[in-house]
C-alpha cells in the first residue's frame, strides 16, 4: 500500500491512541486526526475501580492525555464530542455529528482505522436514564456515579452480574462502607473460572460481608419516580438506594454493520493478520474486533485493554503503509478479589470442552512462602493438559501476588508448545520472604505427570 495522505482513526480509549501514534511515528508526512465521541480519551478503564474505592486519588490520575496533550507529543489532532455517524466506502468519507456545535461535517480519508471499542450490555427495565442506576465502562460513567454518591445518601448498593468489574466494584464499595448485594443467573460468581475458584471467590466476598445472590433467573426492578428503590431477584426483593450493571460487555460495531464490513460469530469485526477489514483501506483494533486464540486457532472475543492496545500499534502501523502482523492470542488475564488475586491463563475446563479437546486436569494447594513465615498464605493452581500429547493447554490461580507470575510462565509454556513435564524441569527460586520451598507450579506439574500414566 503507498503512504496514505490522510489517516483516521474513530475512537479514543485505547487502541484509537496506540493506532494513531504509531501511524503518526510511521509516516511523520501523514495527517492524522482522531475523532471521539465522549469528553476524554487514553483513560485506564481498568483502574476505574480503584479509583472509585479511593485507592486512585483522583479520575484525572488515569486521563493520560487530553487533545492538546497528545497533538504536542504525537502530532496527532484529536477531536472530541465528535461521533462519527456513517462511513462511504466508495468515497471513502466520514459524516461526523459535531456533538458541541450540533452539526455533521464530512472528512475525507485514505485509510481509516476503526477503534470503537465495546458497550456496556443492560438488561431490559436498568436503563441508565434512571438516576441511581449505573455502569463502570467509561470516565464519563465515573464521574456520574461519584456525583451521585457524593450529593445522596447510599446506604446500599446491588451490583447485577458477578464477572471481572462487578467483583472489583463491590470491593470498592466494600471500601467505602456500602454493603453491597451481588446478584448472579449463574450458581456462583464469575462463573467463566473454574469452579473451584469460584467457591473460593464465594468464601472470601462472604468473609467481606458481600452478600452474593445466584441463579437469579428474573430479574425487574421496582421504579418509583426515577429511581430503582428495590430488585426483585426471583423470589427476593433487594432494597438499594444504587444499582450498578456489570453483566458483561459487547463489540461497539454499529458503525461497521451500517458500512457493511463483514463482522463475526462474536459480534467482533473480522479482520486479517494485518488487521485489515474486509475494505481494504480500512483497518480496525480493539475491543471491537475478533482476536484468533492460539491455542483452538479460531475466531475468539478478549476485551482487555493490554491486547487493544498492542494491535493498536499494528493496526496503525499498517494503515501507514507499514507491514507488521498480528500473532494469535493466548489469554492471560487477572482480578483483584479482596486479599487475593486470580489469574487465568490458556484455556479453562469450559473452554477445552467447547473446542472438544481431549483433556484432564490437576489441581495442588500449597503454601505460597515457607509455613514460618507470617505472611504465609495458601495458593490454589490447577492445570489443564491434553491427554494425548501431554501438552500444557491452561491453567488458573487463586492466592497471593505470585499468581501472576505464575499465570505468566503458563503463557510462556503453552506459547512454546511445553509438555506437562516441563513444570518438573524448572528450577525454581526459593528465599523465606518471598517464595515456597516447593513451588506450587512443580507440585502440579508432578501430579499432572502421574496421572497422565494412569
Amino acid at each position: 500500500m503507498m503512504n496514505p495522505a490522510k489517516i483516521i482513526v474513530v475512537g479514543g480509549n485505547s487502541a484509537g491512541p496506540a493506532a494513531a501514534a504509531k501511524a503518526k511515528r510511521v509516516n511523520p508526512g501523514a495527517v492524522v486526526n482522531l475523532f471521539e465521541a465522549g469528553q476524554f480519551i487514553s483513560t485506564g478503564t481498568c483502574e476505574i475501580p480503584y479509583v472509585l474505592s479511593g485507592e486512585i486519588k483522583d479520575y484525572e490520575d488515569v486521563v493520560f492525555y487530553n487533545p492538546e496533550s497528545f497533538l504536542r507529543k504525537k502530532g496527532v489532532r484529536v477531536f472530541i464530542r465528535q461521533r462519527v455517524e456513517d462511513i462511504d466506502r466508495k468515497a471513502k468519507t466520514i459524516t461526523v455529528n459535531d456533538l458541541q456545535n450540533d452539526k455533521l461535517v464530512e472528512h475525507k480519508y485514505d485509510t481509516l482505522i476503526l477503534c470503537t471499542g465495546s458497550y456496556a450490555k443492560m438488561l431490559p427495565g436498568f436503563s441508565t436514564d434512571l438516576k441511581n442506576v449505573f455502569k463502570l465502562k467509561s470516565i464519563g460513567d465515573l464521574i456520574r456515579l461519584e456525583d451521585y454518591l457524593k450529593n445522596n445518601s447510599v446506604k446500599r448498593a446491588a451490583i447485577i452480574g458477578s464477572g471481572y468489574i462487578g467483583l472489583e466494584t463491590s470491593e470498592a464499595l466494600n471500601k467505602r462502607n456500602i454493603p453491597t448485594t451481588i446478584i448472579e443467573k449463574e450458581v456462583l460468581p464469575l462463573p467463566s473460572a473454574e469452579v473451584e475458584i469460584s467457591k473460593r471467590i464465594l468464601a472470601e466476598m462472604e468473609n467481606h460481608t458481600v452478600n452474593f445472590i445466584g441463579e437469579c433467573n428474573n430479574l425487574e426492578p421496582f421504579v418509583n419516580e426515577d429511581k430503582v428503590i428495590s430488585v426483585k431477584a426471583d423470589d427476593d426483593y433487594i432494597e438499594s438506594d444504587i444499582v450498578l450493571m456489570t453483566t458483561g460487555i459487547a463489540p461497539n460495531n454499529l458503525l461497521a454493520e451500517k458500512a457493511k464490513l463483514d463482522i463475526g460469530t462474536f459480534g467482533g469485526i473480522k479482520v486479517d493478520k494485518k488487521l485489515r477489514t474486509s475494505d481494504r483501506y480500512i483497518f480496525a483494533a480493539g475491543d471491537n474486533i475478533e482476536y484468533t486464540n492460539a491455542l483452538t486457532v479460531k475466531p475468539d472475543y478478549f476485551p482487555f485493554s493490554i491486547y487493544s492496545h498492542s494491535f493498536g500499534h499494528i493496526a496503525g502501523e499498517n494503515a501507514a503503509g507499514g507491514n507488521a502482523n498480528s500473532e494469535p492470542i493466548i489469554k492471560n488475564v487477572s482480578v483483584k478479589v479482596f486479599n487475593y488475586y486470580f489469574a487465568s491463563v490458556g484455556l479453562s475446563t469450559k473452554d477445552a470442552e467447547l473446542s472438544r479437546f481431549k483433556f484432564s486436569s490437576v489441581t495442588a494447594e500449597t503454601p505460597n512462602l515457607v509455613t514460618v513465615m507470617p505472611e504465609s498464605k495458601n495458593s490454589f493452581g490447577k492445570i489443564i493438559f491434553d491427554i494425548e500429547n501431554k501438552r500444557i493447554l491452561g491453567a488458573s490461580f487463586f492466592g497471593g501476588k505470585e499468581v501472576s507470575g505464575y499465570s505468566d510462565l503458563i503463557s510462556s509454556a503453552v506459547y512454546s508448545e511445553q509438555k506437562i513435564d516441563f513444570l518438573t524441569k524448572i528450577t525454581f527460586n526459593y528465599t523465606p520472604p518471598l517464595s515456597p520451598f516447593i513451588n506450587l507450579l512443580s507440585v502440579l506439574g508432578r501430579k499432572a505427570i502421574a496421572k497422565s500414566k494412569r
